[in-house]
């Protein structure tokens, strides 16, 4: 799915490595999404979408060169050596410095090599631009031998759905609203539209007990709970302090100044939802017990790494040597223990994370046959 988005996306967006879905950014290397509107608390600092993203990238991937340089050779069409190469370039040295840092020929061979890379580079632009050319044939051509009738047809009666009849069919499968809920919508403006037909099973000007509320929304969605939640958080519903009896919210207007509140309401609430946790976690070899301890900022990044294993890459070289010979499906992620941030004006979240990562190395000892950590220089 993450590759399909960066396959979609234009090159200014796979360069910069993420693209603008309506109100968020998603990272086009794992998957990740942020809300636009947000601010994000980051060591004492704080960011916009956009630079909180840029950020993501950075402390997970590196960077977007260093993900893509690490695909599988079936993607980038590129040799092991020639990525080698790249990295190397990327760095910014010389010739000079190439050739002293892999001692291949001398500085004309790398000059060379150098000169087969920008040959490949045109040879891709050309093959691109006879892509882009085929593509704007095949589509005259279509629209050539479309039939007249279902052309004038198409022109009196466009088809309009509107867009959150198309949400509630996506996320009601059995083609009706009293059927069950197949998943919740991952965006606060498509939450608030399923939540909107649910609250529908409630009778107005009637008292509910907590069971009561159970009972229908368990013939919903299996997490019931939840949905009580997002109802009450929404304003869908109301209830008693103490919980103790639940009614429908009374419809309010729609005016500017309401839907603004809405949707700041929906912000937070997200804000809430995606709050990051940092911590360490492991990545176990199953077959040979060998693990790799390593720690992040936001656990769900893990996502990412699994991904890059499922395409038969991972950026540490020992473990992606024994990746090739056991394969995907012989390796585990398991969080080790996650970071409890303190409240205090002068946590460091860097300093405490590496503490965090330093007591599981010397815990776990993920060095030589037990692992595929290298061991740290003493200070």
């Amino acid at each position: 799915m993450v590759m399909e988005e960066f396959w979609n996306a234009s090159t200014e967006e796979q360069k910069q490595g993420f693209v603008e879905h309506e109100d968020q950014l998603q990272c086009l290397l794992c998957g990740q999404e942020v809300e636009q509107g947000l601010i994000y608390p980051v060591e004492g600092l704080f960011y916009d979408a956009k630079r909180y993203m840029r950020f993501h990238i950075e402390q997970e991937h590196g960077s977007v060169f260093d993900y893509l340089s690490h695909l599988d050779k079936k993607l980038t069409g590129l040799s092991d050596h020639q990525v080698a190469l790249l990295r190397l370039f990327y760095q910014g040295l010389s010739d000079a410095q190439v050739q002293r840092e892999t001692g291949i020929g001398s500085t004309s061979t790398i000059r060379n090599h150098r000169f087969v890379l920008k040959e490949k580079e045109r040879q891709a632009r050309v093959f691109l631009v006879m892509m882009d050319l085929l593509k704007e044939k095949d589509q005259r051509l279509g629209a050539r031998t479309a039939s007249p009738a279902r052309a004038r047809v198409n022109e009196q009666s466009p088809l309009k759905v509107d867009e959150a009849e198309q949400i509630i069919v996506k996320h009601f499968p059995q083609g009706s609203v009293q059927g069950r809920l197949e998943k919740l919508p991952r965006k606060q403006s498509h939450k608030r539209i399923v939540l909107q037909e649910i609250v529908k099973r409630f009778e107005p000007n009637r008292f509910y007990t907590e069971k009561e509320v159970n009972e229908v929304l368990k013939d919903v969605y299996e997490d019931h709970v939840t949905l009580r939640r997002y109802l009450i958080d929404f304003s869908l519903l109301e209830r008693e302090a103490d919980g103790s009896r639940y009614w429908l919210a009374k419809p309010q207007p729609q005016g500017k100044e309401d839907t603004l509140m809405n949707r700041k309401q929906e912000l937070k609430m997200l804000y809430k939802e995606t709050k990051t946790q940092a911590g360490v976690y492991q990545v176990k070899n199953v077959q040979n017990g060998k693990v790799l301890v390593e720690s992040t900022r936001n656990l769900k990044t893990m996502n990412g790494k699994k991904f890059m294993m499922q395409q038969g890459n991972h950026p540490n070289p020992l473990l992606q040597k024994e990746l090739k010979e056991y394969g995907v499906d012989a390796f585990r992620f398991e969080v080790l223990e996650v970071l409890e941030p303190k409240d205090e004006p002068y946590f460091d979240l860097a300093d405490a994370l590496e503490k965090l990562e330093n007591k599981w190395l010397e815990q776990v000892q993920p060095y030589g046959e037990r692992g595929y950590n290298q061991e740290k220089k003493r200070k």
